[in-house]
């Protein structure tokens, strides 16, 4: 592909770059191919996006570099605090005061994730500060595969919400601990108060930032309408003017959004549809990001000596995450069934996890390609295999307002994509 990308780009000079051709012209094709696989099989489209990015990192797409950096990595971090912005706003925190149960359940599904990961790639020999990155990276669901698989399947109730927010507070810990741990992965033992220092670095400045953008946010709001697509265009403005400011300050740009997003929540109860008003604008910019997430993963240095650390990694995250939520599932308002929809539900991996792995690859050049070449196989895998659990968990659970129709004679033209 690259002797053919070279030929192209003797006589073709666009003012733009070659770059911007090629991306344009997959986005393209990732958006057909979505649309039709949504119509002829019933699956959620990101499937297809993921699908048309991982054909062309496996065919040499040259648009994207490993490890991420850049406007790649921008656009990235951008689209990821865009998604966990609006996945902090759904947390409302006096829910978890009326039902503890729920931030039990998440804490314990992360903890049981990371500690099961850890042990079982420890027992097959992985390197201790590599096992540790590995595990952490696993910690984190996909609120941004899930909340379109929502969004396709038109789904609402307990186990929708339920995943939702636990995915979001699992991506809350791994930004935290792998934003802190990156920076001392070389270090091999360090105590306690030099563990907790960077931990207590990442979140206090990505606090500051997620504030100030809650609180520009909620000035704004006293004289724009939320509906307003203004507003809209505003929020999209400060997320990026936070993407770019608060790693350079020390802290994590999505989690500066997540924090953000819940602030402003607390500070702006009332629902907001921000998302509605920002319309095929924030479709492209996720579209972007699942497709540059398989670009990047399937173009990686797969190792397959490790396909057993991957099969390990992919198969003891699912039951963990499946089993935390279930252990703590009494008095937490769902039932054991519940429970175990949610879980399955949580099996996507995908931009928060590439994220995780771009941050150690850039930190350490020994440790960080072996961390990353367990993950990226397996970010590649939950991707697309993850939506299509999550989408078949949401079914079982009934809690799909459309049914699952998978021939497109079913459906009329004017309400596929809807």
């Amino acid at each position: 592909m690259d002797e053919v990308m070279a030929i192209w780009a003797e006589w073709l000079r666009p003012s733009a770059g070659l770059p911007t051709v090629q991306w344009s012209l997959l986005l393209a094709l990732a958006a057909a191919a979505g649309h039709l696989l949504q119509r002829y099989s019933g699956l959620p489209k990101v499937v297809g996006y993921s699908l048309v990015g991982t054909l062309a990192g496996l065919a040499g797409f040259s648009g994207a570099a490993w490890p991420l950096q850049g406007v790649a990595l921008f656009l990235l971090e951008l689209a990821v605090s865009a998604v966990l912005f609006e996945s902090g706003g759904r947390i409302a925190l006096r829910w978890f005061r009326h039902n503890p149960m729920v931030l039990l359940q998440s804490v314990l599904e992360s903890a049981l994730t990371a500690f099961a990961v850890y042990y079982v790639l420890r027992w097959l020999d992985v390197r201790t500060t590599v096992a540790e990155g590995v595990a952490m990276i696993a910690m984190a669901a996909s609120p941004s595969v899930l909340s379109r698989v929502v969004l396709d399947t038109r789904a609402a109730g307990p186990v929708t919400e339920r995943a939702l927010v636990l995915s979001t507070l699992s991506a809350f810990y791994a930004l935290t601990l792998v934003s802190a741990r990156a920076g001392t992965l070389q270090r091999e033992d360090t105590h306690v108060l030099a563990t907790l220092f960077p931990v207590a670095v990442v979140l206090g400045v990505s606090f500051i930032v997620g504030a100030l953008l809650a609180l520009a946010l909620r000035s704004a709001l006293r004289f724009m309408s939320p509906t307003s697509e203004n507003t809209a265009m505003l929020l999209i403005a400060l997320i990026a003017a936070g993407t770019a400011l608060a790693a350079h300050f020390g802290g994590s740009a999505p989690l500066a959004a997540l924090i953000g997003g819940m602030m402003l929540k607390q500070l702006h109860p009332r629902p907001w549809a921000w998302t509605r008003q920002l319309g095929s604008a924030y479709s492209l910019l996720t579209m972007l990001m699942f497709v540059l997430v398989s670009v990047v993963a399937a173009k990686a240095d797969w190792n397959p000596s490790v396909a057993g650390l991957v099969a390990a990694l992919v198969i003891t995250r699912g039951l963990a995450k499946m089993v935390g939520v279930s252990l703590a599932n009494w008095g937490s308002g769902t039932s054991w069934r519940q429970a175990l929809w949610t879980g399955c539900a949580m099996s996507p991996m995908s931009a928060v996890a590439l994220l995780l792995v771009s941050q150690f690859v850039s930190s350490s050049l020994s440790l960080g390609p072996r961390i990353a070449s367990i993950t990226l196989p397996a970010i590649l895998m939950m991707e697309i295999l993850g939506a299509i659990i999550a989408t078949f968990a949401i079914y079982r659970a009934g809690e799909s307002l459309k049914r699952w129709e998978p021939r497109g004679a079913a459906a009329t033209p004017g309400n596929l994509d809807e």
